[in-house]
């Protein structure tokens, strides 16, 4: 497509080189008449270390494959390249981070590369020392997305990654979004030359760069102005309860019943839609059991202990003729149907979320599976307070910031981000517990209730200007309305 392109525009160059992988497209590459070409049938990262050549201009749609997925050759090659840029090489890497690195690596003194690449490349984890990389190898970089998915049969979000060193001291980021890749052929490039917000080597995410300059420095600046903690600063986030198998272990009211299994069965919950409050109590978790939902998690002891109970044996031996004894989290238990770290949590965060993350109150005392995540309690918190105090724009905003969003339009935070996001605690807050739980079980809009939560976290709370929380506010709709519409 690049050669195609090279001809059908008339570019002007004085030679260009491509490296193909497939035999097949690198003969169709071959027989593209384009005078100076060279094709190079092989892989590019045992092209990248072996060449000498340098050049002004690199640009790819790499391959989105898992390190897994790489044969031992390449794995080693990525190593090799990762190694002379001076970068950690993980399982966790995708190789179009090694595409990436590369081809920076095969530039001249002064050069740009142009990649069509995943959008999580703005604020997946292991790609943080990829962001840390380009924002210091690079002078300018520009991020191209896209309101419509371009790729519909993958339902891949994409962007396009235009970088460019030029010999300066500056280091400057741009984002550009357009309706779909068609507003590409009417895009000014004069907006691509001159980025204009300064790279921040603390922040460890992009996402910050779908904002202005006004909203990105009143983010930088906040938990420190206003002394806003975190939500880590209060509990402890870990992973829900794993498994390994969630469709086996949990189980609806008949199946307890039908087996027997009363004594095994914990109450549990493990799906957000199970939860329309942020207050989950006994009268919900009873709700949910006789509905036949799956409320319960069944926790086996050692089969030494199991005493020949006739209903749990027949269940476990049920299990064993689908297999569920050889997945990748049972295969390595002693019993492969005790599940471990079985522990109550004072409060949950919903994993996934569609409109807007939710903190509960776990005050029916249930257990719950790696769908959501576990909040324990430092001594001394109150937790009615800590969780009504997540309500507000600010942390809300926060929450976008520190997730990670999909094609489907899910904002999904890990316990570690769930951690970073700012919580305007005042025990104060508690007060407000109650009203936000009923109007939410209410179905009032999250608008309704940031209206009155906003007035005392923020501005009673913490001395926030009505700008101020118009600002946290618009924000948080920016980034949450971007994220769904990719749900369209």
């Amino acid at each position: 497509m690049f050669l195609e392109q090279l001809k059908e525009q008339n570019h002007k160059f004085n030679k260009v080189t491509a490296i193909e992988f497939d035999e097949a497209e690198a003969e169709k590459a071959d027989n593209i008449d384009l005078e100076s070409k060279s094709i190079i049938n092989s892989d590019f990262h045992l092209y990248c270390n072996e060449t000498t050549e340098r050049f002004d201009f690199v640009v790819g749609n790499p391959p989105y494959i898992r390190y897994q997925y790489f044969d031992k050759e390449q794995q080693r090659e990525a190593a090799k390249i990762f190694n002379r840029a001076r970068l950690k090489y993980t399982k966790l890497t995708n190789a179009w981070v090694s595409f990436i690195v590369g081809s920076s690596i095969l530039l001249k003194e002064k050069g740009k590369i142009g990649f069509v690449v995943p959008a999580e490349i703005l604020q997946v984890s292991y790609a943080q020392q990829l962001r840390e990389f380009l924002a210091c190898f690079y002078n300018n970089i520009n991020i191209v997305s896209f309101q419509k998915l371009v790729f519909l049969d993958i339902q891949q979000e994409v962007v396009l990654l235009l970088c460019e060193k030029n010999g300066s001291d500056s280091h400057l980021i741009e984002h550009l979004e357009l309706t779909d890749a068609s507003e590409l052929e009417t895009l000014d490039v004069n907006k691509l030359k001159s980025p204009q917000k300064q790279i921040d080597f603390k922040s460890n995410k992009w996402t910050f760069y779908f904002l202005e300059q006004e909203e990105i420095d009143f983010l930088e600046t906040v938990a420190q102005r206003k002394s806003i903690p975190k939500i880590g600063d209060y509990a402890n986030v870990e992973v829900g309860i794993t498994t390994g198998a969630n469709d086996y272990f949990t189980v609806s009211l008949p199946i307890v019943e039908g087996y027997n299994l009363q004594e095994f069965a914990k109450p549990m919950v493990g799906r957000s839609v199970q939860v329309n409050s942020i207050v989950f109590n006994e009268e919900d978790w009873k709700h949910n059991r006789l509905t036949k939902a799956k409320a319960h998690l069944l926790v086996f002891p050692s089969k030494q202990k199991l005493n020949g109970h006739k209903g749990a044996n027949s269940y476990i031996s049920m299990g064993e003729s689908m297999g569920i004894n050889k997945g990748y989290k049972t295969g390595i238990r002693d019993d492969w149907f005790v599940v471990p770290s079985i522990k109550l949590s004072e409060a949950l965060f919903i994993r996934r979320n569609n409109f807007f993350p939710k903190l509960i109150v776990n005050e029916a005392g249930v257990y719950t599976t790696d769908t959501m995540h576990r909040v324990f309690m430092r001594q001394g918190v109150n937790i009615n307070a800590f969780v009504a105090s997540f309500y507000n724009s600010l942390s809300l905003a926060f929450s976008e910031i520190s997730g990670r969003s999909y094609g489907g339009g899910v904002l999904e935070l890990m316990p570690s981000e769930t951690e970073k996001i700012l919580l305007p605690y005042k025990e104060e807050n508690e007060s407000l517990l109650h009203q936000i739980d009923q109007m939410m079980r209410a179905n009032k809009s999250i608008d309704e209730i940031l209206k009155i939560t906003n007035e005392q976290i923020l501005e009673k709370g913490y001395g926030f200007t009505d700008k101020e929380i118009k600002l946290a506010d618009s924000i948080w709709k920016k980034l949450s309305a971007r994220r769904l519409n990719r749900n369209k």
